[in-house]
């Protein structure tokens, strides 16, 4: 049984690691009892690591392009419902935004390849 657990993290002050005595919690937690966490902040020399940086930078990205994505299928699907009732103008805004788009998608998808090879470099 593990006896005590550090899990890093961030709070209002700043990066923070969390010291949990998990006998103490689960004892706690079986008699009703509040549990309190201990917040212990991390000394400035101490850094998240590299890997560690570039995997939330990936999870960033591919989060964003999920969403330009949904919405360039969107806009598509809009466009082709509406191509017959819709103004010129409108139609224009449309065509350009769906072009937008999908260039932002081809350089989110790079910028992701990049963190990627990174990643394998280390």
């Amino acid at each position: 049984m593990v006896c005590c657990s550090r899990v890093s993290g961030f709070a209002l002050g700043g990066p923070v690691i969390v010291d949990v005595d998990m006998a103490q919690l689960h004892e706690g937690a079986a008699f009703g009892f509040d549990v309190s966490l201990r917040l212990l902040p991390i000394a400035a020399g101490d850094t998240v690591s590299e890997l560690d940086r570039l995997k939330e930078q990936l999870v960033y990205l591919r989060f964003w392009q999920g969403i330009m994505v949904v919405t360039e299928i969107s806009l598509v699907g809009w466009l082709v419902s509406t191509v017959d009732t819709t103004t010129p103008t409108l139609l224009f805004f449309a065509i350009v935004g769906i072009v937008l788009l999908g260039l932002g998608i081809f350089l989110l998808h790079r910028q992701i390849e990049r963190r990627i090879e990174q990643i394998g470099r280390l």
